[in-house]
């Protein structure tokens, strides 16, 4: 069953304790110049999510789900799997609303994800890397326990609370032609789509198109999308992208459906694109972007011959919680490219 209008107006109240209305940041094109790349025809806006409070987008949907618990379903705790963002969503989220929070992550997760989540107070079990191993971990521990499971997409409070990001874009860009939103389970993306898509109906307002953003490596939800079957990818393939928050191997069963009832398409991106536009947002930007997060960027600014034409896009930058490593890797490039 799809959420609704109504749905995603509740959750963007529920979630106003916690969650902030992040800032749409016009890209300054000039600063492309020094990385050789051709100046879009487009005027591109970043949605800021890595200035929530825990530095993601995936708060809000952990805090509308969690928000809506009885006080004996927060008595006994939450669990989640994650592999970093969603966890920080749920350990933040539970800890402001009084309740216990378990998290089943990867073992290669990073430091800087699992060092936060614990800084929130939660408890981390660690798994092997499969998406499905930590689901299968969290759905154990969730029978054992009576604990309350808190899914990181496949789940219509999860969907709605992201969805209040989609109308945010239209109530800050009512121009906007475009909104790009990186997918790995579906959370964001589907989310984003029905919202932007419901609150334009509702405006009396063209809808803007909503692509996703996928890595080439990852790209299971591209082909189901082309295919219109729910496909699944090993992590074996998944894990070889460098955006450990799209790692995951199939869409949720819910966020297929909305996907494919409000979503217009998905594109893939390289690994080599992605790199070169996380070290472009640190340098033309005060932004710090996973690369998670930047593949959307990336997207505009490579794939325009794959998506449809606009005068003014929107780039959803999904969270900011990059491995401290790879950030001064990333400025040391930075180094030898402004020399």
């Amino acid at each position: 069953m799809l959420i609704t209008l109504a749905d995603i107006r509740a959750a963007h109240a529920r979630i106003a304790p916690a969650a902030v209305r992040t800032p749409l940041i016009e890209l300054d094109l000039d600063r492309l110049k020094p990385f050789g790349i051709k100046q879009p025809a487009a005027r591109i806006f970043l949605k800021d999510e890595s200035a929530q409070p825990i530095g993601s987008f995936k708060l809000r949907g952990a805090y509308n789900k969690i928000a809506q618990l009885t006080p004996e379903q927060l008595q006994r705790g939450v669990i989640t799997y994650s592999s970093g963002n969603h966890a920080q969503g749920v350990a933040y989220s539970a800890r402001a609303l009084g309740s216990k929070a378990v998290i089943v992550m990867p073992s290669n997760a990073p430091q800087v994800k699992r060092e936060a989540t614990e800084a929130l107070g939660a408890e981390i079990v660690l798994v092997g890397n499969a998406s499905s191993d930590r689901k299968l971990k969290a759905e154990e521990l969730e029978a054992a326990h009576g604990y309350t499971m808190v899914p990181p997409y496949d789940d219509p409070a999860i969907i709605a609370g992201q969805a209040t990001c989609g109308i945010e874009i239209l109530q800050q860009c009512q121009q906007v032609d475009l909104v790009l939103s990186p997918v790995s389970g579906g959370g964001l993306l589907s989310g984003v789509s029905i919202g932007i898509k419901l609150a334009a109906e509702d405006a009396h307002i063209a809808a803007p198109k909503v692509y996703g953003c996928e890595p080439e490596v990852a790209a299971d939800a591209k082909q189901s999308f082309d295919t219109k079957t729910l496909t699944e990818w090993s992590a074996a393939e998944t894990t070889r992208t460098l955006c450990d928050g799209l790692r995951t191997q199939s869409l949720g069963a819910l966020n297929f459906e909305h996907i494919l009832a409000f979503t217009d398409g998905i594109v893939t991106v390289t690994e080599a694109e992605i790199r070169l536009t996380t070290r472009i947002i640190l340098d033309a930007t005060n932004i710090v972007a996973e690369p998670s997060g930047a593949i959307t960027l990336a997207a505009a600014l490579f794939h325009a011959d794959e998506l449809p034409p606009a005068k003014t896009i929107v780039a959803i930058v999904s969270g900011g919680n990059i491995d401290p490593n790879l950030r001064a890797e990333l400025e040391a490039e930075l180094l030898t490219t402004n020399l």
